[in-house]
């Protein structure tokens, strides 16, 4: 079996909350609290939630553009979260990120050719005229023309933003992109023309994602295995066709089950979940979904559930974290 590309552990990322004359840390918020996965090359990764539940902080504490508290993000056996001088320099050229506002994420006083070119010069990547080659190849490979070189990002539209983002991207030739909600703040039809770029993309280049994302059927279309993460912790994971087809934990099925279903075959079973979304400052105890929980027992108050294998379907990196996961019936009915 192929080994996974990159390796993430028990990742934490807390962000400390101060008070008092002499600013004592009081508390923590605890935006990415234990999360572990595997990714492997050439798949992409959909990580789905709930605004608030930590998914854009995992990506950026995965880049190391956030500090993490605790654990460990392995890249081809590299401990990249521990990585310090040269040898982070270089992982980084490894794993690129695009961001969710196409507009905030480039430089409005630099030209294309400038934002494009950077990672180039930054790393010291051929001469001068190779290097402006592959800004004019880069931009035609992302659909855009050789003379919006000269161009600065105000005179775009926001998917032209997104296809720059893109090839800035891809400079450095990076084996994972993460993808920070990338089409969000695109109109629907821009939406379709970035993710299917995307796609063709990563058949080309062998381009390995993690997909960030709160739009569920763009995640069914482009990604080949889905966390769900919920405060702080990853809660289900598998393969999209087991996610959708027989989503375990309540909160996924609670996701699920508010995305519309072309095929009348299939009736969901409506799942309702009522409140907000508790505090990372102080979650419940227990199992933190409990409060919302329908199925919720007065043992999930307790213990936080593990994420563990389940065996009731065929898909060997189906996990869930759910003390109650055996007993809930399946998700859909004939």
């Amino acid at each position: 079996m192929t080994s996974p590309i990159l390796q993430v552990e028990d990742l934490k990322k807390y962000y400390p909350i101060r008070g008092g004359v002499i600013a004592r840390k009081v508390a923590d918020v605890k935006a990415v609290n234990g999360v572990s996965f595997d990714l492997y090359p050439g798949e992409t990764l959909g990580l789905v939630g709930e605004s608030g539940c930590g998914k854009s902080t995992l990506g950026r504490t995965l880049m190391r553009l956030e500090e993490p508290t605790g654990g460990r993000v392995l890249f081809e056996g590299k401990d990249l979260a521990h990585a310090k001088g040269k040898e982070l320099f270089d992982l980084r050229a490894e794993i690129q990120m695009i961001f969710q506002d196409p507009y905030s994420s480039l430089n409005p006083r630099l030209p294309v050719r400038d934002i494009v070119i950077e990672p180039l010069e930054v790393h010291k990547m051929g001469t001068a005229s190779e290097r402006l080659d592959k800004v004019v190849a880069l931009c035609r490979r992302v659909g855009l023309k050789e003379e919006v070189i000269g161009r600065y990002p105000h005179e775009f539209s926001g998917g032209q933003r997104q296809r720059v983002g893109i090839a800035r991207a891809l400079a450095l030739e990076p084996k994972v992109i993460v993808a920070d909600e990338p089409v969000s703040a695109l109109d629907v039809s821009v939406q379709a023309q970035v993710i299917n770029l995307m796609v063709e993309l990563q058949k080309e280049l062998g381009l390995t994602y993690i997909f960030i994302s709160h739009d569920l059927s763009v995640v069914e279309y482009i990604s080949d295995s889905i966390a769900i993460m919920y405060l702080g912790r990853i809660v289900e994971t598998g393969k999209k066709e087991t996610i959708f087809s027989n989503p375990t934990h309540p909160y996924t099925r609670a996701l699920i089950s508010s995305v519309p279903n072309p095929d009348p075959r299939k009736r969901r079973v409506q799942v309702a979940i009522e409140g907000e979304t508790p505090s990372p400052v102080n979650p419940p105890s227990g199992c933190a979904f409990h409060p919302r929980c329908p199925f919720a027992v007065e043992a999930c108050k307790k213990d936080v559930p593990a994420l563990e294998s389940f065996t009731q379907t065929d898909d060997p990196r189906h996990n869930v974290a759910c003390i109650r996961k055996d007993e809930i019936e399946p998700h859909f009915k004939n």
